[in-house]
């Protein structure tokens, strides 16, 4: 008897005792798909097929809790055989859908699937395993590339050209092998046949750990996961989501020295295979959403919250909460607190969108503890980020289009994109390239991403605050000059912030004594000098509830103070001077509203329009002033200070007004002359006034002590 007859007989009754097994199975979960009832009496999975050929789908998502509740055997079953299971769920589905809609179930026969929700066995990406091979598992994470979609051959088929004989390859894992010859002539001349095969859909995804769960100083644990048919496309980069699938196995191969060709390794490489996606937190328009935020509160710590709330110095304890072991910058802690809390983003009925993440800025000396209130505000919010400027690129920061080692061109987010409805805390911000950081306008404005390259074109939400540090352009910030002139940034960029806080470090006596004070009492005893007025774990918990209130609605005496405050701005000193524009006035109310949400409050009231003006007039203070003039201006964060555009402009009319009609040549002696009657200019000024026009190319001179206009 020939061994290969007796192997392929083996394997015959193999395949149908597996049928066997697959069919009583198919036949239970059948039972279970016909009968089973919701709460209020409706054949929950029944409908769902019978409406597969309305919505015209070919999968049904089946809850695991539902499942347990009636067969708790067959539910354990899943986790450890899910091959098996899912085979005969998909068997079960057909032969419901074929009594139903006889010919839309035999189209899409090969493509229905059934997906688990709500699947209750989950693990974290640090604890995939050898152990969990072939397993059914929940793995929550972050998308953080998505590659193009490509068909996958599931059957190839291979027409012989001598006898015209199909034969066909079925896939396994990710590799397809050839039938070396024809089972009906053994020709070995093979070619495919595309009309009779089978493709699906395929995407490469790559699942990281949530920022928020990963260990410090550790490096964050990735999956590659495969998704099949109408799975694609149904997550992003940036996208929070909770997968359930299968653990498989891809072995690796080696390239050995002067070896040209791949040899298998004993190594093997973890993948998974996609069988449903839900969204943590909710996503906007879907509805399979699993709500799990990082921090969890439960029934005890809201009534804590809430407790807390009531009480008549609570913002004062969240503040002093806040870094306690920094010492001082009090309105700073305060500022990073609403921005934590933010606005909310409000969805205009023409379409456009109004920002409701507040940005800030603080630019200081060395030594002013920046770093470390960036590093605590993305410790304790409900979702944050730290970064640090320098050797961050604008694909680091924003999102990258990158070649996978299978050839696939893949989306890969950055940091604003993976910090999407939370905050992002970038340090040395000053640092970063011209280049890259321009990147950024579109985040801190429009809170999108875009990104046009290796022919794909997308736009990632980046809903971040953005909270960043800056160091003075000379080492120490300089006092005698406009903070443009300190900082190197682009005015832009500047105009983005809401806020924007000057820390100087200037020796005080008294305030130096505190500070040293305070520092070797951390060194002496670090639990209780470190310790905030509110425990740090229910201090996040107050955060993350109060980040859920849904917005505040603003009274009218809050309306009348920030409008009274803008149109006072707007008419400094009445001599046509603008300070504030549009955008400053919808920073005082996302701060106002802010402030309400961080006392859990359903209205804005006067006390919160105020204190936002107070943080606002305090920015004006710092780095809102004129240092020629001494004036509070905002003009110095446009680039050009208010005193500045004034003289240029009187300058220009006494030179015409010199010149005259004929645009005669103008002498230097005449015009200075002139200048310094104004009584607004000094001998200096005016030559250097001179110099500046000349470089602007406003005017130039035709000879030595004689200028003209360009």
């Amino acid at each position: 008897m020939d061994p290969t007859n007796s192997s392929s007989s083996n394997n015959v009754q193999e395949q149908g005792r597996e049928q066997q097994t697959i069919s009583a199975l198919s036949n239970e979960l059948e039972s279970f798909l016909r009968s089973f009832k919701d709460r209020d009496g409706n054949y929950k999975y029944f409908d769902k097929i019978n409406n597969m050929m309305a919505t015209s789908s070919t999968s049904i998502t089946v809850d695991y809790i539902d499942f347990d509740s009636f067969a708790p055997s067959l539910a354990k079953d899943i986790t450890h055989n899910p091959d098996e299971m899912l085979s005969a769920f998909n068997e079960a589905v057909t032969s419901i859908l074929l009594e139903i809609h006889t010919d839309y179930a035999h189209a899409v026969r090969e493509h229905i699937r059934v997906r688990i929700g709500n699947y209750a066995v989950q693990k974290g990406l640090r604890d995939i395993n050898a152990d969990v091979i072939n397993k059914l598992l929940g793995v929550s994470g972050m998308v953080v590339r998505s590659s193009e979609v490509k068909p996958l051959g599931k059957r190839i088929a291979y027409r012989c050209l001598n006898c015209n004989q199909i034969s066909f390859s079925q896939l396994k894992g990710l590799a397809l092998k050839k039938p070396l010859r024809c089972l009906n002539c053994s020709e070995k001349e093979l070619e495919m046949d595309v009309e009779s095969s089978l493709f699906i859909d395929f995407q490469l995804v790559r699942l990281q750990e949530l920022p928020e769960d990963l260990p410090a100083g550790q490096l964050p644990h990735y999956i590659e996961v495969t998704i099949l048919g109408d799975l694609v496309d149904q997550c992003r980069p940036g996208d929070r989501i909770m997968l359930t699938g299968i653990i498989r196995i891809d072995q690796d191969y080696s390239f050995g020295s002067g070896n040209a060709t791949a040899q298998k390794t004993s190594l093997f490489r973890l993948r998974m295979e996609g069988n449903n996606i839900e969204y943590l937190g909710g996503r906007a328009g879907d509805k399979k959403t699993r709500s799990i935020e990082r921090i969890s509160i439960s029934t005890e710590d809201e009534r804590q919250i809430l407790m807390l709330s009531k009480k008549p110095d609570i913002y004062d304890k969240l503040v002093s909460s806040f870094a306690p072991h920094v010492y001082g910058h009090e309105v700073i802690k305060e500022s990073i607190l609403l921005l934590i809390i933010g606005s909310i983003t409000k969805k205009l009925d023409d379409g456009s969108t109004r920002r409701g993440d507040i940005n800030v800025l603080l630019v200081g000396d060395p030594g002013t503890a920046k770093s470390e209130m960036l590093k605590f505000a993305a410790k304790i919010a409900p979702r944050g980020l730290y970064t640090s400027g320098r050797g961050s690129t604008a694909a680091g920061l924003t999102a990258a289009v990158v070649r996978d080692k299978s050839g696939i061109m893949m989306l890969e987010a950055g940091a604003v994109v993976l910090g999407d409805q939370g905050l992002v805390c970038i340090d040395e911000f000053d640092k970063i390239k011209a280049e890259d950081r321009s990147a950024l306008h579109e985040v801190m404005e429009q809170q999108t991403c875009s990104v046009a390259k290796g022919g794909i074109v997308a736009t990632l939400n980046a809903r971040t605050s953005i909270l960043s540090a800056a160091n003075p352009m000379y080492g120490k910030y300089d006092p005698y000059k406009n903070i443009t002139e300190n900082v190197n940034l682009p005015i832009p960029l500047l105009t983005r912030f809401d806020l924007v806080y000057v820390i100087r470090d200037l020796p005080e006596k008294e305030k130096d004594s505190k500070i040293a004070s305070h520092i070797l009492e951390i060194h002496k005893d670090v639990q209780k000098s470190s310790q905030g007025a509110i425990n740090i774990d229910l201090f996040s918990k107050y955060l993350a509830f109060a980040k859920q209130i849904v917005e505040p609605e603003l009274t009218l005496e809050a309306i009348n103070i920030i409008r009274d405050y803008y149109m006072k701005m707007r008419n400094v000193d009445s001599d046509s001077m603008i300070t504030v524009t549009p955008r400053q006035l919808e920073g005082l109310v996302r701060l106002a509203t802010a402030r309400a949400r961080l006392l859990l409050k359903d209205r804005v009231e006067s006390e919160d329009a105020e204190r936002s003006l107070f943080l606002v007039q305090r920015m004006l203070e710092t780095a809102g002033v004129d240092v020629n003039t001494g004036k509070v201006d905002l003009g110095v964060l446009h680039g050009k200070p208010f005193s500045e555009i004034s003289k240029l402009k009187l300058f220009m009319e006494i030179f015409s007004s010199i010149s005259g009609e004929e645009k005669n040549d103008v002498e230097e002696n005449v015009f200075i002359g002139e200048l310094i009657k104004t009584a607004k200019f000094t001998d200096s000024d005016a030559r250097s006034y001179i110099k500046k026009a000349m470089n602007d190319g406003q005017i130039y001179e035709r000879k030595p002590g004689f200028y003209s206009k360009a």
